[in-house]
């Protein structure tokens, strides 16, 4: 069954905890703190696969979490990293947050793509001895991972997509120029599963033919097999319209011509505007004046015409050596960039999720959203530290320290980040 739609969850592993452990050895007073800290979560990567073809391995199992770091140990023994999980998607595959539909992979190459990072791992009671501190009895626990609900949007990545209506000959095409073997009969919605076909012209020239199934009047709606496939298109650098010239299923084929152009762009607007070539198929069928007729009004639009007959391969070059100099005008496959994590709006946060524990004079501030925040944040830039100051400002954090009894000059930890009060 071919799928190229999915909903997921993926959660990075947690970090592990740190420890808090004295060094206890005979003979030697006052050890003083060892405990180690804990071992990172594993991250969550997609990889793309040339081997697999279709989402099915999501139908069923939804959800996929990477191991959690291993604790922290006494005698500096720092726990051991947790294995990244690993998820392997068919190639053209993209990666959206549900919720907000921000793209954050297109796995259009070999390249793996960390989706989620595991937390990192919590610090053993050594990070916090002081010479006012010596016997620090608490750690960190590990950091959460990253958590998302994704969407898993496969587009095939194509340089040429052949769209039409159904039983016109695009999967005969794609069978007679390349090696593809599509499922070929007399009846509509014979192809239910988009097919690739790499196109050999020779001296190293080649390029990638797409059969994208059958198109029908409202199929951006969901009509026919809808836009399950439509969304195939998008990649495509060429389109090549497959039109049955002869009219041999009662349809007007200048009617259907204009019909598939509509479809593509009420599902896409910027299909309207992509490279066309229309291909004029079962001329065998048509009279001289029918295809003369069809030519001139397919051309009056601006577009080239080639008539042929598929299933007997005639005419079928010309057509193929046009798609080729089209192609060597136009730019790479559209490849999707990842969007950044968007800002938290603080107008919406809730200082009442704001948590504060004191523990041997260190103020250790929690919070969830807090937490997304700390990960947008580079603080080796001075906007950036800015941003996280206003942060710490408007939402009230600081005004929850001075409440928790917060001097200046104590010391403040929010996760992973530590620094001293000051008024």
């Amino acid at each position: 069954m071919f799928v190229d739609i999915a909903k997921i969850t993926i959660k990075a592993g947690d970090g592990g905890d740190g420890a808090v452990s004295f060094h206890r050895e005979k003979y030697v007073a006052s050890g003083g703190p060892d405990g180690g800290d804990g071992g990172k979560g594993g991250d969550v990567i997609f990889v793309a696969d040339s081997n697999l073809s279709t989402l099915m391995d999501f139908r069923y199992k939804r959800k996929f979490e990477a191991k959690k770091g291993n604790n922290g140990q006494g005698g500096r023994k720092f726990g051991k990293k947790a294995e990244d999980l690993i998820i392997r998607v068919p190639v053209g595959t993209i990666v959206k947050e549900t919720e907000t539909g921000r793209i954050m992979a297109d796995l259009s190459t070999q390249e793996p793509v960390v989706v989620a990072r595991g937390g990192k791992g919590g610090w053993g009671n050594t990070h916090f001895s002081t010479p006012t501190r010596q016997t620090p009895r608490f750690s960190k626990p590990g950091m959460p991972g990253e958590q998302f609900d994704v969407t898993l949007e496969l587009k095939l990545l194509a340089d040429v997509g052949l769209v039409g209506f159904p039983n016109v000959g695009k999967s005969t095409l794609v069978s007679v120029v390349s090696a593809a073997k599509p499922q070929i009969a007399n009846y509509h919605f014979t192809t239910i599963n988009p097919t690739l076909g790499v196109v050999s012209m020779g001296e190293g020239n080649s390029f990638v033919m797409a059969d994208i199934p059958g198109i029908i009047e409202g199929a951006w709606q969901g009509a026919g097999l809808g836009h399950q496939f439509l969304r195939h298109v998008e990649r495509c650098r060429l389109l090549v319209h497959v039109v049955d010239v002869s009219g041999s299923e009662g349809r007007d084929p200048k009617a259907d011509f204009d019909t598939i152009n509509d479809e593509l762009k009420k599902f896409n607007e910027e299909l309207s505007t992509r490279p066309m070539i229309v291909a004029g198929n079962k001329c065998d069928l048509a009279t001289d004046e029918q295809i003369a007729e069809f030519k001139e009004y397919v051309e009056s639009k601006g577009y080239s015409f080639f008539p042929i007959m598929a299933a007997i391969r005639w005419d079928v070059d010309p057509l193929l050596n046009k798609i080729l100099e089209e192609l060597s005008k136009l730019p790479p496959i559209t490849r999707y960039e990842a969007q950044p994590v968007p800002e938290v709006d603080l107008s919406t946060v809730n200082s009442k999720e704001i948590r504060i524990k004191v523990c041997d004079g260190v103020f250790f501030v929690e919070c969830d959203w807090l937490l997304k925040v700390l990960r947008t944040v580079n603080f080796d830039d001075y906007d950036g530290l800015t941003y996280f100051e206003n942060v710490l400002q408007s939402s009230g954090i600081y005004e929850k320290l001075r409440e928790a009894g917060v001097q200046e000059g104590d010391t403040v930890s929010i996760y992973d980040l530590e620094f001293e009060y000051v008024e």
